[in-house]
């Protein structure tokens, strides 16, 4: 098995991006986003996607490949990586796949499981449910109808009691069915680096790249996407909060402390996810220089092929 994948992850504002130019050039291979916003278009800044210079320094795949409008699952995600793998891997020893979205990283890493595509209609159907019913009432129907399920969800996340009752409706068979979460087997190595810093460190780093994003034109960028403010690809965390200024319910200055308190919880689910992960061998940032960052990086890989 001598092809394998480098995954560089880590909570956002971590400091992956310049790390990664640098190690995909070390390595000779392209850069495979595994970031479920920066796979759309028009909405760049807000989701710090890298510049224009950076993309043009590595090849990226997995950015601005879709329209807002458009519907892409996690299953769909892990498919279109898993191709593209098999052409990286016949022209390099090596792939290199960055970001944070944690069920991105491990539908690619673990596998998921096969869990059917909900159709439109259902989708809809389901939209409708939640915004005339609320979240309690729906939250009453899954555990009429997937009780094992409903003791293990978190109750205040609408997504995850929404799509189950949306496998409900469309299967006639419980969610609770389709989750096997058995790793499956990938024919190359995986090796999963994690960047990480004091709690203190990221949080301003945080607070920083929100008041860069708001200098560099977040809110024009907001404005032309509002019309299209009711699609998930914009229910995330910077879009929210400016869309309420431009309705009248916020000022901007609190959006913006908002966008900073949100990005932080975010960032904090992100490393509570990644605890849970023996595999990821961690890089303390904050005490390393970016060279001795990859040179710990290069002496890990080293370890592995032997």
């Amino acid at each position: 098995m001598n092809n394998t994948l480098v995954v560089l992850l880590g909570p956002t504002a971590v400091g992956k991006t310049e790390l990664s130019i640098r190690l995909a050039k070390l390595l000779s291979c392209d850069i495979i986003s595994a970031d479920s916003r920066q796979i759309y278009q028009d909405i760049d800044i807000g989701t710090a996607k890298p510049t224009k210079e950076e993309q043009e320094a590595v090849k990226h795949h997995f950015i601005d490949i879709l329209p807002l409008t458009e519907y892409y699952s996690v299953a769909q995600y892990e498919s279109d990586v898993l191709s593209l793998l098999e052409q990286q891997f016949q022209k390099n020893d090596f792939a290199l796949m960055v970001g944070g979205s944690m069920m991105y990283i491990d539908a690619v890493t673990k596998g998921i499981d096969d869990i059917p595509t909900i159709e439109d209609e259902t989708r809809e159907m389901m939209r409708q449910k939640f915004e005339t019913e609320g979240l309690d009432a729906l939250s009453a129907e899954l555990k009429l109808l997937d009780p094992e399920y409903y003791e293990l969800v978190d109750k205040k996340n609408h997504k995850r009691i929404v799509h189950a009752l949306e496998i409900c409706y469309q299967t006639g068979r419980t969610y609770t069915s389709f989750r096997k979460n058995q790793t499956k087997e990938r024919p190359f190595r995986i090796v999963k680096v994690g960047l990480r810093r004091e709690r203190e460190n990221l949080f301003s780093r945080i607070n920083a790249r929100v008041d860069q994003m708001m200098r560099q034109g977040l809110m024009d960028e907001v404005r032309k996407v509002y019309p299209l403010r009711e699609l998930n690809a914009l229910n995330t965390v910077g879009y929210k909060e400016l869309f309420k200024v431009l309705d009248g319910e916020w000022e901007l200055r609190m959006a913006v402390e908002r966008m900073k308190k949100n990005t932080r919880v975010y960032a904090k689910k992100q490393m509570t996810w990644f605890a849970h992960d023996e595999e990821i061998h961690w890089i303390d940032v904050d005490k390393l220089t970016i060279e001795q960052q990859i040179q710990q990086i290069r002496e890990l890989l080293e370890s592995k092929a032997e």
